[in-house]
């Protein structure tokens, strides 16, 4: 019977990785084409990798929170007959026997060398985690590690590198890495306060996204200066445009009109005007983007985020906008996103009025050097010049709030490209065909 390598898919440009969260087939079980056989989760995405063939899987390469390259053989999978033949389940019994050796192993090396990272406050790649348990490389050992990735972080070259060169290491240097001395305050004071535990309090570990985000929104304000604008907008024109043609757009393109990809539509607009705003920082060096990728903030339904990027935004109409943004939207609640559609953004918007908020201070989505916060829209009492004088009139309006880096964003610049997204608003045709 043939044998078909279950490899892990190519996921997008700049997805070389992605660890093993789940399997949803056990060695024996039957698999149709199409069916997913297990769940991967790369930095933003979760997904699922299916089966290319009809068969039976017979073996599996890799464990739960392993880390695969992509490429990579995943499992074996039997392709011809309904059942396991018998030389297919003498392998399937190797097979399980093998994962319950590893099992076995893994807990022994557990017991032997426990390794707990929520120790330490810096961030290790999954990959660095992996290669440290392998090794018996202590979280203590591992803070000493000078990184040469970015932001410092501790590359798979960094750790080999200690592992190859830790037996030529200085005894004294060694002991100081492993020990922690008792007579440590500013190590101590730079850990969190001891929390205070009633019995009424429950303790429950974040997921694997939730760490995510926090362990980039720490890294985000560590690395940048970050610096706030804030204006205000009169949104009139745009909500009496909506409200005129809602209706007639979703029954002629299949799609709600919101107003999110009017403000996108503004956004892209501004960011031709200033490209200064569309960069990204590595280093000393900076990266001049050369399309705008925005990306679009949303709230998954179990209260994490994500990022889905709309590509070219620049290069849409309004109803091009609409349906990317309804796209992106629909696939983020679903958990459909593909790991390529997190890719590549070169500025964030983010919807804090959807949850009622006036406006607000977003952190930066690195490396990028911007990201506008929506504020609600309310109708507010307000000043109206006309010819014949002043008059106070109900309006719709909004604030808008610019976060930007300020090692490369001035207050000029960043204070002149809102104030730009904001003309562009206000300035909405209210007889704009649909």
């Amino acid at each position: 019977m043939a044998r078909f390598e279950l490899k892990l898919p190519k996921m997008g440009e700049s997805v070389a990785e992605a660890t093993i969260t789940n399997w949803l087939k056990e060695v024996g079980d039957k698999i149709e084409a199409d069916e997913a056989v297990l769940e991967i989760a790369t930095d933003k995405v979760d997904s699922e990798v299916p089966s290319e063939v009809s068969g039976v899987l017979v073996e599996k390469l890799f464990g739960k929170d392993d880390l695969v390259q992509v490429g990579q053989t995943i499992a074996i999978i039997e392709i011809e007959g309904g059942e396991a033949s018998t030389e297919v389940k003498e392998t399937v019994a190797s097979a399980v026997v093998a994962e319950v050796e590893k099992t076995v192993e893994a807990a022994k090396e557990s017991v032997a060398v426990p390794v707990d990272f929520s120790d330490s406050d810096k961030f290790f790649s999954p990959l660095v985690k992996n290669i440290a348990k392998e090794e018996e490389v202590s979280i203590a050992e591992l803070e000493t590690i000078k990184g040469t990735g970015k932001d410092g972080r501790v590359t798979k070259n960094d750790i080999l590198d200690y592992v190859k060169n830790r037996g030529n290491q200085p005894v004294s240097a060694v002991t100081t890495a492993i020990e922690t001395p008792k007579s440590a305050p500013a190590a101590v004071a730079q850990k969190a306060a001891p929390v205070s535990l009633s019995g009424g309090d429950e303790i429950v570990e974040m997921d694997r996204m939730r760490k995510l985000i926090a362990g980039y929104m720490v890294a985000s304000v560590q690395t940048s200066a970050h610096v706030q604008s804030f204006i205000e907008v009169d949104v009139t024109n745009i909500v009496k445009w909506r409200e005129k043609h809602k209706n007639a757009f979703e029954k002629r393109e299949g799609e709600k009109l919101t107003y999110t990809p009017i403000f996108m539509e503004a956004v892209a607009k501004a960011l031709k005007d200033y490209p200064g705003m569309n960069i990204s920082v590595d280093g000393d060096f900076i990266i001049k983007k050369k399309n705008i990728n925005l990306g679009m903030a949303a709230s998954l339904p179990n209260g994490n985020l994500i990022v889905p990027v709309i590509k070219n935004a620049d290069q849409l109409n309004l109803v091009g906008m609409a349906k990317a943004v309804n796209d992106l939207g629909g696939r983020a609640k679903a958990g459909k996103l593909k790991p390529d559609d997190t890719q590549g953004g070169t500025y964030t918007v983010t919807n804090v009025g959807t949850f009622g908020s006036v406006f607000g201070t977003p952190i930066l989505n690195q490396p990028q050097v911007g990201i506008l916060a929506l504020g609600a829209i309310r109708k507010m009492p307000a000043v109206i010049e006309t010819p014949e004088g002043d008059f106070i009139g109900i309006r719709q309006k909004m604030f808008l709030s610019h976060s930007y880096d300020h090692r490369v964003v001035d207050g000029a610049l960043g204070g002149s490209f809102v104030k730009r997204v904001a003309e562009y608003l206000e300035a909405f045709d209210v007889n704009r065909d649909l």
